[in-house]
Formats: structure tokens, C-alpha cells, sequence
């Protein structure tokens, strides 16, 4: 399958933005719920949910998030597959080994691959064999 009309850098920045501000606030909320304050110092539920707002709502939800759904976008498997748990967990954990490995480093490099590349792939998009784009998922699925 070809990869067609693939999102760039800023518009993946902004969908980045909005999951951010909405987990915020809902995981915020869940926190002090939970432990009477906004933040908790070590590992918790609330990174648990994070985590699992990443990894399963595009699987379940045709590779959307809510902030990439709000500026309409999406992640697609490279073949045209339907993305599922064991894409999702080369995207989010294995290449968030890799940038931890890195130090980092591959998080930049990843953001310069999105904005220069042609077809906008980040290093996570080639563990994953994944891309983002404009597509609804009849169109490629």
C-alpha cells in the first residue's frame, strides 16, 4: 500500500497539544480524586491510564486519538491494515525504549524526520510500520 496524504509536522504538534491539555485535566482530576492531590511524585494509576489512553484508543477508535481526531488525523498501518495492540505497542513502548535509550536524541530527530521527510514518518512510524495521515479509514482500510 502507498502511503497517501500524510500529516506534517504541525498538525501532529497541535493533536500532541490537545491529548495533552485533555489528559491534564481528566488524569488531574482522577488524581486528586484518588490521592487527594493534583500529582503524585512516583509511578501511579494515572501513568497507567496515560499509557493506556495511548495505546488503546486508536486501536479501538480506527488509529484516532481525541486530539488527532479534533484536527483530523489519524494513525494508519503502512500496509492498510487495521492498527491493533501489537502495532500500537511497537509505536508507544518499543520506540519509547528506543528514545529513552537515546536520552532523548531520537525524540529530536524524529520531530526533524516528520517535518522533512516526504512521507512524514517518524522513527516510531518505522518500528511500527505505521504512518499519520488526513485519510478517514474507509479510504485506506
Amino acid at each position: 500500500m502507498e502511503i497517501s496524504n500524510s500529516a506534517g509536522f504541525w498538525i501532529r504538534l497541535g493533536a500532541s497539544i490537545i491529548d495533552g491539555i485533555i489528559l491534564f485535566i481528566v488524569l488531574g482530576v482522577i488524581s486528586t480524586i484518588l490521592y487527594g492531590k493534583f500529582y503524585m511524585e512516583t509511578f501511579t494509576v494515572i501513568d497507567i491510564l496515560n499509557g493506556l489512553y495511548y495505546l488503546l484508543l486508536p486501536v479501538f477508535w480506527y488509529g484516532y486519538t481525541l486530539g488527532k481526531r479534533a484536527v483530523g488525523i489519524r494513525i494508519a498501518r503502512v500496509d492498510g491494515e487495521k492498527v491493533g495492540i501489537g502495532t500500537m505497542l511497537l509505536r508507544d513502548l518499543v520506540a519509547g525504549l528506543v528514545y529513552a535509550i537515546t536520552l532523548g536524541i531520537g525524540v529530536i530527530v524524529s520531530a526533524f524526520m516528520v517535518g522533512l521527510r516526504e512521507d512524514n514518518r517518524a522513527i516510531h512510524d518505522f518500528i511500527a510500520g505505521t504512518y499519520v495521515t488526513y485519510d478517514p479509514p474507509e479510504k485506506v482500510e
